[in-house]
């Protein structure tokens, strides 16, 4: 049975992942690249290049692979590094409805400079 309420983290593969993978290559990248464990009470999400594809990994006593495909738009992703991006559940509702969740203020303060 489908039940992702008792999911503690949410994973996002950060950059571009081949969604050609299935439940093993996308836990061996979970694995390998991200050292993390598969196996933890979370969902592994991962997007394609284009951003409008994503795949979520999920174990609960055997895994789960979901497959989410956006009609219009794009999905607001995290950059290209190789890194995870942990978020909460709200947080990964939020991106699936399109929304940025996380945002770098792009204003740069100069020290001594005085604004009036």
């Amino acid at each position: 049975m489908l039940n992702i309420n008792r999911v503690t983290k949410v994973y996002l593969a950060a950059g571009v992942t081949d969604l050609r993978k299935s439940i093993d290559g996308l836990s061996a990248i979970a694995a390998v690249s991200y050292k993390l464990d598969a196996y933890d009470n979370a969902m592994f999400v991962f997007c394609n290049r284009k951003r409008d594809k994503i795949k979520i990994l999920h174990w609960d006593n055997g895994f789960w692979l979901y497959y989410y495909r956006l009609e219009k738009g794009k999905l607001q992703w995290p950059g290209h590094n190789s890194e995870t991006t942990p978020v909460t559940l709200e947080e990964f509702k939020w991106i699936l409805r399109g929304y940025e969740t996380r945002t770098v203020n792009k204003l740069k303060v100069e020290k001594g400079r005085k604004f009036y």
